[in-house]
């Protein structure tokens, strides 16, 4: 599964035509999330809290290069890196 992120330890991938609903696999610390792309919400696994709630803000940051990466991923064509978090 392609790496697409890595910040703050946490890795971010994604599958080649990968089943609906668009979403990511987050990795941090020994635990495994997938999230929804369109809505943040975890489609399944589970991530201590306050990890979460950053990655659920990166997620919304990111949005649209995300949902570009689905679409790449669903053509079966090659992911771009997105940027990690930012410092706030």
């Amino acid at each position: 599964m392609p790496t697409i992120s890595i910040f703050f330890g946490f890795i971010v991938q994604m599958y080649w035509r990968d089943h609906p609903p668009p979403h990511i696999h987050a990795f941090y610390q020994g635990h495994e999330v997938l999230i929804a792309i369109e809505t943040g919400e975890v489609v399944a696994g589970a991530m201590p809290p306050a990890a979460l709630r950053l990655l659920r803000a990166w997620v919304q940051r990111r949005r649209d290069e995300l949902m570009s990466n689905w679409e790449r991923g669903r053509l079966h064509e090659p992911f771009e890196a997105v940027p990690g978090a930012d410092v706030e």
